[in-house]
């Protein structure tokens, strides 16, 4: 800083301003006439010094160094943002690999839940045959005793009618013929009444 500072006053002590003198005095004019009222020659030895300053505080590898750290700082930024971008896509595949397994995962189970679930409703459907075709026996069976039980009851009552028809003709001496054809009258009657 300090050096910055005596620059910029030997900088203002060779200026043209100060190189220009009093109002109304005139000098001559060139870089070939070294006089202090040569505006130019003036301007010449400030800038010579500035250059000089310059070198002499080594200002250029100072600013070639800043310059360097800069590019460097850049590349370290450069090289961070490209390790990051790197970890970035091996983050993007791993979750694209993830997601395509979850995907898969959830189609394997879409497939066995429907698997599952058609052999279930084939399962409800032999179930359910099974059980319509139970009932139906079932349904036959007592069918099946009912008509049993009516041609019991049929029988029960025509050997009935035939015991008091015979009881009836023994008493009353009927005829051996008109037994028989008694009895077969009954007999057909029951034939009627089973069908």
């Amino acid at each position: 800083m300090k050096h910055l500072m005596t620059t910029a006053a030997l900088a203002l002590l060779a200026s043209p301003a100060f190189a220009a003198g009093e109002e109304g005095y005139s000098s001559p004019h060139g870089l070939l006439n070294p006089s202090l009222g040569n505006t130019d020659f003036v301007v010449l030895i400030g800038f010579v010094l500035f250059i000089g300053i310059i070198f002499y505080f080594n200002v250029p590898s100072m600013l070639m160094g800043m310059l360097d750290q800069r590019a460097e700082g850049i590349k370290s930024e450069l090289d961070e943002a490209r390790a990051l971008r790197e970890e970035a896509q091996t983050l993007l595949a791993s979750y694209e690999r993830k997601q395509r397994e979850v995907s898969e995962q959830a189609e394997r189970i879409i497939a066995h839940a429907r698997a599952d679930a058609e052999a279930a409703a084939e399962q409800a459907k032999a179930d359910l045959e099974r059980s319509i075709a139970r009932r139906l026996q079932a349904a036959e069976d007592q069918i099946d005793n009912a008509e049993a039980k009516a041609v019991r009851a049929v029988r029960d009552q025509a050997i009935e009618v035939a015991i008091a028809v015979a009881a009836a003709s023994i008493s009353k001496g009927m005829s051996a013929g008109d037994a028989d054809g008694l009895i077969d009258n009954s007999i057909g009657e029951v034939e009627r009444q089973l069908h």
